[in-house]
């Protein structure tokens, strides 16, 4: 089959994919990064991608050191990938900052494949967000804040003109610009607990709007190092109220995650659940390598939590696949709905020693850098743009194995 000579266009932005993505549309990867590098992280939609890795440097090596035209670049992929690449759908060419991703698409256009740029490259991808209402009345609104390459979650909860941020991620900016536009002030910024998978923008966003930091004293000790926090905060207690507006959140201490580990209950309709309950899992409780210890504390944290009532809609802090969303595009479902198709859940409904059983035979790898990400988190380390985007590379590895 020939490919088709037909272009709509030359470059996709990360909005542009995720939109793509969340239809389930199922464009053809090529991914011309670093094969170690491809390996630790790709591109993921609801369904899975037809994706295939070719770095460019393996390009360049057979040109034997020419100036390669895009012409000459099509040309070489074309007949390395040998009829791999499909004539009847798009090609999205990826790198990591998409410059060299973009002379390979124009290339493959000069071969009449319909390949397309993705904008930015993985950086850009890593760094995007999405913002969608949960709930939207004159007294009330949620709205959804995440970063669908990472898995991340986080939440605007605002009444009466006054705004909580909850788990804020890195990007402090995204949520200043976000209150700005609604007429919002950010009176409020929480943290679940210390995160090991991103850098919690809470205690930059509280600097940033005069708003006071909370977190709960056992995270603000690093759970490798036995050192204190750096940082400012103000003390989290379990059962602590605080009042937004018209509506009231409570602090409920689940340690198991993390000792620290915190969940907010809103209204009593609201669970946001932070690393403890997932949409399809559970949190891992060996982050802080005394897994054995945390996981007994995690079942009862459970437990806690399982007591709430049904129809308490849960959000959850983060997401394992795309395919996790609601036809809305929220990572989200109620506490009924999730006891029975929540493995997790269902295993903490039982004992003790099942429980910890289960636990200690789903964790996945422990990833190195979540070490340094509590140092950040913890201010024991303060990292510039270059180091804290290599530290967040890739998805999130909170939840057990089973939601992989």
């Amino acid at each position: 089959m020939s490919a088709r000579n037909v272009v709509t266009k030359t470059e996709w932005s990360p909005a542009d994919l995720y939109r793509r993505l969340e239809l389930g549309e199922q464009p053809f990867v090529l991914d011309v990064r670093n094969r170690d590098e491809f390996a630790n992280w790709k591109i993921e939609g609801r369904r899975e991608l037809p994706t295939v890795n070719l770095p460019y440097f393996e390009i360049l090596e057979e040109s034997d050191g020419q100036d390669l035209s895009p012409e000459a670049w099509g040309r070489l992929v074309r007949q390395r990938l040998d009829g791999q690449l499909p004539a009847d759908q798009p090609v999205l060419v990826v790198c990591a900052k998409g410059g060299t991703s973009a002379l390979v698409a124009e290339g493959l256009r000069t071969q009449g494949f319909d390949a397309v740029n993705l904008e930015g490259g993985t950086k850009a991808w890593g760094d995007h967000y999405e913002i969608r209402p949960v709930l939207e009345s004159p007294q009330l609104t949620i709205h959804q804040v995440s970063r669908p390459a990472r898995g991340c979650l986080s939440y605007v909860v605002a009444s009466d003109g006054q705004a909580v941020v909850i788990d804020a991620l890195r990007h402090v900016e995204r949520y200043e610009e976000f209150a700005r536009a609604r007429g919002l002030r950010i009176t409020l910024v929480l943290d679940t607990h210390a995160h090991a998978d991103h850098i919690s923008g809470g205690r930059a966003l509280a600097d940033r709007v005069g708003a006071p930091y909370y977190l709960h004293p056992y995270d603000a000790i690093h759970p490798i190092d036995v050192l204190p926090a750096t940082l400012s905060y103000r003390f989290l207690g379990d059962g602590q109220e605080f009042t937004i507006g018209s509506s009231r959140l409570q602090a409920l201490h689940i340690p198991g995650h993390t000792l620290g580990n915190v969940a907010y209950l809103l209204d009593g309709r609201f669970l946001f659940s932070g690393d403890s309950i997932f949409v399809e899992s559970i949190a891992r409780p060996d982050l802080g390598g005394r897994a054995d210890t945390w996981a007994p504390l995690h079942h009862r944290s459970l437990g806690r939590l399982l007591g709430l009532p049904d129809s308490t809609r849960v959000l959850p802090g983060h997401f394992s696949r795309l395919s996790e969303a609601g036809a809305d595009g929220l990572f989200a479902a109620t506490l009924g709905d999730l006891r029975r198709r929540n493995e997790g859940l269902r295993v903490a409904a039982g004992s003790e020693t099942e429980f910890v059983r289960y636990i200690l035979a789903s964790l996945p790898v422990f990833p190195p850098q979540y070490v340094d990400i509590k140092r950040v988190n913890v201010g024991l380390t303060v990292p510039d743009e270059e180091r804290s985007s290599e530290l967040e590379l890739g998805k999130n590895v909170c939840a057990l194995a089973q939601a992989h």
